[in-house]
């Protein structure tokens, strides 16, 4: 019988619940940077593949379908807004430690699994991704639509992520 993962807010925690029990909580206050790493062009909500969650000491990696890009991410935007710490990367461009890294071999997995990691095993990987950000997903779908628009001004491309340009 295949697991059942979750996660959810619970006051200002992040718990990770696996088959309606609970195996880990995270105080959000505590989380660093959060790293969404998406499938195709990450243009739906649904193409993230895993978020890495960065603390202090650990990196803790969520997949998909524990829905810590759905629930968490979604139910509290201002919170995310207002931190400041939601990058993204194509899941092109982000390699994890070969053991966890997802594979067609029947000794591996097929996608990424919820482990949390000491901060040296992932960080100088981490430090290697072209990372996307600051940006919530609002922003960065306004981005997309910013950019796509013919006779898009190609110094917008140049900006940081999170400076408006202004319009004469």
């Amino acid at each position: 019988m295949k697991m059942q993962w979750r996660t959810a807010w619970q006051g200002q925690d992040i718990v990770v619940f696996r088959d309606d029990q609970i195996v880990d909580r995270i105080p959000a206050r505590d989380i660093v940077r959060v790293v969404f790493v998406y499938r195709g062009a990450g243009q739906n909500p649904g193409d993230p593949a895993f978020a890495v969650v960065e603390l202090a000491d650990e990196h803790v990696i969520f997949p998909a379908e524990t829905g810590f890009s759905g629930r968490v991410h979604f139910e509290r935007q201002a919170f995310w807004s207002t931190r400041r710490c939601v990058y993204w990367v194509s899941d092109r461009k982000a390699s994890l430690p070969s053991r966890l890294r997802p594979g067609l071999w029947f000794i591996r997995r097929t996608r990424a699994t919820f482990v949390r990691l000491p901060r040296c095993e992932l960080a100088p990987l981490l430090a290697e991704w072209p990372l996307e950000g600051p940006l919530t997903w609002e922003e960065r779908k306004e981005r997309r639509i910013e950019m796509s628009r013919p006779f898009a001004d190609l110094g917008a491309a140049a900006l940081p992520y999170n400076v408006k340009q202004r319009r004469a």
